[in-house]
């Protein structure tokens, strides 16, 4: 398998990434492995241990609080939001489910893009505004109220959209309801459990600890086009849907514990695991089924950071087998969204074929 692996993520910098680090663990143990290289300019292959910016691999790390509290009865899956949070104005018909499926409706801040191919702009989150703007810092609550002042996508329950509003908003039900905050609850039932030393909420952080990846956004500036290093952003745009510095390893820790049952009683890690909609969607989770070559049935959150960073997490239903990756982007010419899907479902399917 090895020689598979590295051959797998060797097709990652072929593709134009500028490195990635992969964590494969099973019954045989652990794999860890790098391509491509640490920063431009340089040889040095990109670390195995190093710190990037989650992104939305955030998001089932948020789905599990909410779900713990749900077993706690603490909160209802199908009670309204609102009940919690009285003084946002939420329309009464959103539930707890419904945030966590992206079936609410709800204005996604960091951008709406419809069906007919327009786009309505939220927050700075794309291009050279983005760019000029990545250090500055955002507050949930103000990120939620922009949302709300947008027409909703849809009414509440009636499609399905993914939207960073959901898990943002979830932040503060998680606070409403506990009486302390979600980076509290999140150290309190997750992180130190699971002794996951190298993950962090981002918070106002701009800076990665060491080790970590250079990652690099090209972007229009006029009539040029321009690469710049953003490995220094501040994710606190996305509290709950993304905001978080993590690793592969602790990455592989979560989802692990996540899918065998260490986390979640098994009426919600049953309730996570059930899609809705017409995307295989759970309550932040995908679910994939990869045919009987692959073992089947997978569960994943990926996520990427508005620039540079992206990162994998995969798992077999048991937990048994997991895979979990960081990729940085370079300065090659490249439309990630054309070149990553096949470059994932090769790694994907060297690492859980049978």
């Amino acid at each position: 398998m090895t020689r598979d692996l590295q051959k797998a993520i060797e097709e990652f910098v072929d593709a134009g990434f500028a490195g990635l680090q992969l964590r494969v663990h099973d019954a045989q143990g652990e794999w860890a492995g790098s391509a491509g290289v640490r920063k431009l300019g340089d040889n040095a292959p990109p670390p195995t241990d190093g710190r990037f910016w989650a992104g939305s691999v955030a998001k089932p790390f948020t789905a599990t609080v909410v779900l713990q509290l749900v077993a706690e009865e603490k909160l209802g899956l199908d009670s309204p939001v609102a009940q919690h949070l009285p003084g946002l104005g939420l329309d009464e018909r959103i539930t707890v489910r419904m945030l966590l499926q992206h079936t609410s409706g709800l204005f996604n801040y960091t951008g709406e893009y419809y069906a007919d191919g327009t786009f309505a702009p939220g927050i700075p989150a794309t291009g050279k505004e983005w760019v000029d703007t990545r250090l500055r810092t955002y507050d949930a609550q103000e990120l939620v109220e922009l949302a709300l002042a947008k027409p909703a996508r849809f009414e509440p329950g009636a499609d399905w959209s993914y939207s960073n509003t959901n898990y943002t908003l979830a932040t503060l039900l998680i606070g409403a309801v506990t009486g302390s905050s979600y980076g509290e609850q999140l150290h309190h039932r997750i992180l130190r459990p699971l002794a996951l030393r190298d993950t962090q909420l981002a918070g106002t952080t701009t800076d990665l600890p060491h080790p970590y990846s250079h990652g690099y956004y090209r972007y229009q500036d006029g009539d040029d086009w321009t690469v710049t290093d953003v490995s220094r952003q501040n994710l606190s745009m996305m509290p709950g849907a993304g905001g978080a510095i993590t690793t592969t390893r602790d990455l592989h820790l979560f989802f692990a514990a996540l899918n065998d049952g260490t986390l979640l009683p098994e009426p919600q890690l049953a309730e996570m695991r059930t899609p809705q909609g017409p995307i295989d969607y759970g309550m932040g989770l995908f679910v994939q089924d990869l045919g009987p070559d692959c073992g089947g049935v997978v569960y994943h959150h990926n996520g990427g950071a508005p620039g540079g960073y992206g990162a994998l997490m995969y798992s077999t239903p048991d937990g048994s087998r997991t895979l979990t990756a960081g990729l940085t982007m370079g300065d090659a010419a490249i439309n990630p969204a054309e070149v990553f899907p096949q470059a994932l479902d090769a790694l994907v399917r060297a690492v859980f074929r049978q």
